[in-house]
C-alpha cells in the first residue's frame, strides 16, 4: 500500500545523510514528501548523496546542504537554501547530536563547550529558525535521548546537553501554537548505530540491551515511523518528550 501521509509536504532534516536521519529522509520521500538533507562533515557527503538518490528514486524532489549548525548564521542559511530548493518547509526534523561518555572529573572545558554547542545551542537556533520560516501548520521534531530519564554515570554532558531541548520544545510549542505548529521531542533508547558503540564497552552494551524489550537496543526503524506519525496524523501532540525506548527508561 502506498503511503501518502506527507504528499506535497516539504521536509528538512538536519543530520539527514545516514543512520536515523537517512532513514527518516527515505521514509518521508516514500510518504510523498520533498526532502532537504543537511549533513555536517565532508566525510558524510557520500552518504548524503546516496540518501538524496533514494529520495529522488522514491519520486520526491531533494537537495543536500552542508553546514556546522552550532553557528546560528549557518542554521539561517540552511533554512533559506532548503526553501529555495524545495519550497516552503512544512516539517523540520533535527537529528543532530554528539555522544560522550566521560566522568565529570575528566571532562575538559573544550569537551563541555562542544557537547552543549551541538546538543543544545544548535537545537535552540534550529527551533528558532523553524519557527520563523515554517509554513502554518508545520511540525518541528528534535531527537533527544532516553538518558533524560536515567540515573547513571558518565553521560553528564550528553544528557545535560540534551535536557534543555525539553524546555525549548515546551516554550516553542506555546509560542508557535497560534500558527498551528506542533513542537515535539523524541527520546530513543541507546540506538544500534556507530555513535553508540564508540562510547561503550561490550559489557555495557549487553547491559543496555538487557534493559529493553527483547534484550535489544533501539533500532532506527523503531524511531523513524514515530517521526512520520508526528509529522502527519500525530500533529495534535505538542510540547512533549516521547520516550520511545522499549522500556529502557520512563518517568
Amino acid at each position: 500500500m502506498t503511503d501518502h501521509t506527507l504528499t506535497g509536504k516539504n521536509v528538512l532534516i538536519a543530520g539527514g545523510a545516514k543512520n536515523l536521519g537517512g532513514l527518516i529522509a527515505r521514509q518521508a520521500a516514500e510518504a510523498g514528501a520533498n526532502v532537504a538533507i543537511h549533513y555536517n562533515s565532508d566525510a558524510t557527503r557520500p552518504d548524503a548523496e546516496q540518501t538524496l538518490a533514494a529520495v529522488e528514486a522514491a519520486g520526491g524532489a531533494g537537495a543536500i546542504f552542508q553546514g556546522d549548525l552550532t553557528v546560528p548564521a549557518n542554521v539561517e542559511r540552511l533554512f533559506a537554501d532548503a526553501e529555495a530548493a524545495i519550497g516552503k518547509i512544512d516539517v523540520a526534523v533535527n537529528t543532530v547530536g554528539k555522544v560522550l561518555r566521560k566522568p565529570i572529573a575528566e571532562t575538559t572545558e573544550a569537551e563541555y563547550d562542544s557537547m552543549f554547542d551541538i546538543n543544545a545551542k544548535a537545537a535552540y537556533f534550529f527551533i528558532q529558525e523553524a519557527g520563523r520560516r515554517l509554513a502554518d501548520g508545520g511540525k518541528i521534531i528534535t531527537i533527544v535521548t532516553a538518558l533524560l530519564a536515567a540515573f547513571t554515570d558518565g553521560y553528564s554532558t550528553y544528557a545535560g546537553g540534551k535536557s534543555p531541548v525539553e524546555h525549548f520544545t515546551r516554550a516553542a510549542a506555546k509560542e508557535y501554537a497560534e500558527r498551528g505548529i506542533s513542537v515535539t521531542a523524541i527520546a530513543p533508547g541507546p540506538m544500534d548505530t556507530p555513535f553508540f558503540y564508540g562510547q561503550e564497552t561490550p559489557e555495557r552494551v549487553e547491559f543496555h540491551k538487557s534493559q529493553g524489550m527483547g534484550n535489544q537496543l533501539t533500532k532506527i526503524e523503531d524511531i523513524a515511523p514515530i517521526v512520520r506519525f508526528l509529522a502527519s496524523e500525530g500533529w495534535w501532540i505538542t510540547g512533549q518528550t516521547i520516550f520511545a525506548n522499549g522500556g529502557y527508561t520512563t518517568r
